[in-house]
Parts: structure tokens; C-alpha cells; sequence
């Protein structure tokens, strides 16, 4: 697939669906890095930074500090827009669709290689959320 391309041959939900995994990566890797490591411990920490909420949370801050770059909003917008044939199961569907489009961000740099990109904006999510956890 031409990296130039893959925004426009890829769709919101699709991008989301990598996005999602991304972002947990990074999450579960950061809690290690931290030195936890029981898995009920792991599992509770975790959701305060992938849940819908503080993924919804995130993406609005991002948006309000003007974070993303133009493509990257673009990006946003159309998960955050995408039709879903799934629904939320712990919160409403609004928080649900901006979380969409904040895990389409996630995909759609991971797909286009821009690793210090996404390097850069997961870090920058991370730390919100221990920042809030203090």
C-alpha cells in the first residue's frame, strides 16, 4: 500500500482497530516500565488511560492545545464520524465515537511509519494520565 496513500484507502474504523491496539502497547509497556506488575493491578491502572473516557479526554485536550497536525485532525474527524456497527458498552455513544477517532490517529501513524509521531503523542498522553493519577 503507497504510504501516501493510506489515509484515503483506509477507513475510520479500520484505522481505529489499529489504532486501539497501538496505543495499548504503549500503555501496557509503560506500566511495566513503572515496575507493576501484578495482573489485576495492571488491568485496573490500564483502563484509566485506554478506556473511552480518558481516550475522549485526551483527544479533546489534543485538540484544544492544537496538537495534532492538520492530517492528523483530518484523521480524527473521519474516525470520529465513521459508522460503527458496534456500540458502546460502558459509555455513551458520543464519548465513544471521539475515542474512535482518537485510536484512528494512533492507526493511521503507526500504518504510515511515523514512529517518532506517534512516539511523540503517546508520551505526551501518558504523562496527562499520570499527571491526573498523582
Amino acid at each position: 500500500m503507497d504510504k501516501e496513500n493510506v489515509a484515503d484507502q483506509i477507513n475510520g474504523i479500520a484505522l481505529a482497530y489499529m489504532g486501539d491496539a497501538i496505543y495499548e502497547v504503549y500503555v501496557r509497556r509503560h506500566l511495566l516500565r513503572k515496575g507493576i506488575s501484578k495482573p489485576t493491578k495492571l488491568q485496573h491502572l490500564a483502563t484509566h488511560y485506554v478506556s473511552a473516557k480518558a481516550q475522549a479526554e485526551l483527544i479533546q485536550k489534543m485538540t484544544k492545545e492544537q496538537l495534532l497536525e492538520p492530517i492528523e485532525l483530518e484523521i480524527f474527524k473521519r474516525g470520529r464520524n465513521a459508522k460503527s456497527h458496534t456500540s458502546a458498552k460502558n459509555t455513551d455513544v458520543i464519548t465513544y465515537r471521539i475515542s474512535t477517532g482518537f485510536e484512528a490517529v494512533f492507526g493511521y501513524l503507526f500504518l504510515q511509519n511515523e514512529q517518532s509521531r506517534l512516539e511523540k503523542l503517546a508520551n505526551w498522553c501518558l504523562q496527562q494520565v499520570d499527571e491526573e493519577l498523582k
